[in-house]
């Protein structure tokens, strides 16, 4: 028993079960619907389940759910919002079986299918799974007619599934992106799935998620929603690494255009350079409109579609905060309409056009998702506005639409969960909860009855001359404000990036480990986000630096607060968060005990072997003409100073972290007899999320902590 509180509930682990997240949302054109997607997850299949709701914004009734199904993403309304399409990878439509037995074409396609010809891999499928499973389904768009009820039908029946899709203006076509392999390239898949030889020329010849790359492009296709005819856009095809990791994106514009991204550089795979492009819908005419200096991505036409909004980044130095771009289609201008703000654009950051002159989008602003509003029509970069006070400090952004006079959001707040919430867009100027904001759902609330969620206080401190800001997440009973001599465990949970930030958050592990008595220190240290470029580039290049001593140094600040123990410093986090434990174990005596996850600690045997070669290079540059770097910012080179208990965990299909830089850790640590303990999920990405193995995590973790806590007495 570790709680140091004997009247705290414990969060049992198998929780998890109960727990539902949030994942996207749509708004209607009108605004007055909204459709979300969430996560549940199913104990006797071990698995996630994606469902798909619909709520009215003015919260007359609760969230009706859609699928009963497993599988739904990428809610998208039509224009004329009467329907609602998505991606499922779902048993055949029965409507679309009896058709095609009608078809000789098709009956002779289904016969190939007998006699053993492969589906093939699915975009954004792992390669490895998909080619041992040729005859599961491939992910389809489906729609609702919500006009007329019943069942949701399938669109599209492309062998190897859709990935992306978007409505044409007059709700009669979509445009969708699909693999399409060519007769060469389909013999290869078949090859593979009867467990042929990986054979690849590429030099992004693997993605986290994905697996093992292939030749074979992603098109555009137009589609019709009753007929399922298809038109192939020939120069609309992906290409290169960005393609790999964000897709083509297509959204098609008012003036019947179609806007996606693409790479076309000499060398693809070799730079995260991306364009903005329009295809018309016969494919004829594509014009590329930007010039090859920005990782473009997220196009979001003005209604009227006379403007492209979209986020660029700088393709070669990531510090350099992502921002809102504008092109006027008149004349082929674009301009960034962020830049003065120095914050980028948080994961829900996608720009959503409010009017023709005004968007909005979410920001990371000091460990903070805030809103802004950004005025198109203002001078070069000084078009944000901070707007939305309502949301507090102490609550997160996890999701934003805005259409029609409405704007939807997903709150996350540590005490409170996770919920869809509606606003006036006139509102969003409101210091206080305005009578409109309305909370639409009550995804947690028997989970939220039944036991206490920890509280979460916002502090700061310095480290080296910088003010860094911490979160501390703790069981309600403990008072940080007088903590009384009551000096708790400790568990210091890093996040991942390094450019990213920690702000209050419903988040289960946190949960499990505040009801056993823990407080959980978050530290916003230098090199992540949120906080401007001069912030990330202290840590750009220089791994195994500055963080460390914020990490250090916050830590003292919390132990010198009373709040906790320093014999009981324990190190939880993934990817970076692993990595930093690297550093902090080889570099100092801070915890008593790591948990280092799906991390990485051999730069020099890293490179090559992950999925991020092109990221490698921007920042370290080239192994064999920057050895220096590579080695100092490689924890495995200070190994020999480690003497730190090391519960590493690692994902058998982590190609953005391999499992053998785990292995290299584990290794080092007992060749040394230090006690180590090496868990590794065959099965995992670079995640772990498959709820059996997400409630294994956190029972080696906490046995780990249990093990080494001084204040716990062995059992017999």
């Amino acid at each position: 028993m570790t709680a140091d509180a004997p009247d705290a509930r414990e969060i049992p682990l198998d929780a998890l079960y109960d727990l539902t997240r949030p994942t996207a949302l749509a708004l209607s054109p009108d605004g007055e619907r909204v459709a979300f997607t969430t996560t549940e997850y199913a104990p006797d299949e071990d698995e996630q389940v994606a469902s798909l709701f619909v709520a009215p914004t003015d919260g007359s009734r609760d969230p009706h759910r859609l699928t009963r199904l497993p599988g739904a993403s990428s809610p998208t309304w039509s224009p004329d919002g009467d329907r609602l399409a998505f991606l499922a990878a779902r048993e055949e439509d029965p409507a679309r079986r009896v058709g095609r037995q009608e078809d000789a074409e098709d009956d002779e396609s289904d016969e190939n299918d007998e006699d053993g010809a492969s589906d093939g891999d699915e975009e954004g499928e792992d390669t490895d799974a998909a080619n041992g499973g040729g005859d599961d389904p491939k992910s389809q768009v489906w729609l609702f007619d919500l006009s007329l009820g019943g069942d949701a039908r399938q669109v599209t029946d492309r062998e190897h599934g859709v990935s992306e899709f978007d409505w044409a203006p007059d709700g009669e076509r979509l445009v969708i992106a699909a693999r399409d392999p060519t007769e060469e390239e389909q013999e290869y898949l078949d090859e593979r799935e009867d467990g042929g030889p990986i054979v690849t020329e590429r030099l992004q010849h693997k993605v986290n998620g994905k697996g093992w790359l292939d030749s074979v492009r992603t098109y555009l296709f137009v589609v019709d929603v009753e007929t399922g005819e298809e038109t192939r856009l020939d120069e609309a095809y992906s290409s290169g690494t960005t393609n790999e990791f964000a897709g083509l994106q297509p959204r098609w514009g008012p003036d019947d255009r179609i806007a996606f991204v693409t790479t076309r550089a000499e060398r693809p795979d070799d730079t995260f350079v991306a364009d903005l492009y329009t295809v018309d819908p016969a494919g004829v005419e594509t014009e590329k409109l930007t010039d090859s200096d920005l990782t473009v991505s997220s196009p979001r036409w003005s209604p009227d579609g006379h403007r492209l909004g979209f986020v660029g980044q700088h393709p070669t130095h990531s510090p350099v905060p992502s921002q809102v771009y504008a092109l006027d289609s008149n004349t082929g201008e674009y301009e960034s309409l962020t830049a003065e703000l120095d914050r980028r654009l948080a994961w829900s950051g996608t720009p959503q056009w409010a009017d023709d002159e005004t968007l909005y989008t979410v920001v990371a602003d000091e460990a903070r998702s805030r809103l802004i509003r950004v005025d198109a029509d203002a001078d070069e970069g000084e078009g944000a506005e901070r707007t939305f006070e309502a949301q507090g400090t102490d609550r997160a952004v996890q999701g934003f639409d805005v259409a029609g006079d409405t704007a939807a959001l997903v709150f996350s707040h540590p005490e409170e969960g996770l919920d869809v919430f509606s606003v006036d867009v006139s509102d969003l100027d409101s210091d206080g909860d305005p009578d409109s904001l309305r909370k639409l759902s009550t995804l947690n609330d028997e989970l939220l009855d039944e036991f206490e969620f920890p509280a979460c206080r916002r502090f700061s401190y310095e480290s080296d001359g910088w003010d860094i800001d911490g979160l501390l997440y703790h069981p309600p009973d403990f008072d940080p404000d007088d903590p009384d001599g009551e000096s708790r465990p400790l568990v210091v949970g890093i996040h991942g990036g390094p450019v990213y930030y920690d702000e209050p958050q419903f988040y289960f592990p946190h949960a499990v480990l505040a009801s056993r008595g823990y407080l959980v220190f978050r530290p916003n240290y230098r090199g992540g986000s949120s906080y401007g470029q001069a912030f990330v580039e202290e840590l750009y290049g220089q791994w195994g630096t500055v963080e460390v001593d914020d990490i250090v140094a916050g830590v003292e600040n919390v132990v010198g607060r009373g709040w906790a123990d320093s014999e009981r410093v324990f190190g939880y986090g993934f990817s970076y968060g692993g990595i930093a434990q690297g550093y902090l174990v080889t570099q100092t005596d801070l915890l008593t005990a790591a948990v280092p996850e799906h991390g990485i600690y051999d730069m020099r045997s890293l490179f090559g072997t992950d999925d991020c070669q092109v990221w490698t290079e921007n920042e370290f540059g080239l192994p064999w003409e920057d050895s220096e770097t590579f080695e100092a910012a490689s924890s495995i080179t200070d190994v020999g100073n480690l003497d730190t208990p090391l519960l590493v965990m690692a994902g058998g299909q982590d190609w953005r972290c391999p499992p053998s830089q785990s292995e290299q850790l584990y290794v080092s640590a007992k060749k040394q007899d230090v006690d180590a303990k090496l868990v590794m999920y065959p099965e995992e990405h670079h995640n772990v999320g498959d709820p059996d193995r997400a409630i294994h995590r956190l029972e080696e973790i906490l046995e780990w902590y249990e093990k080494y806590d001084p204040a716990v007495e062995p059992d017999d």
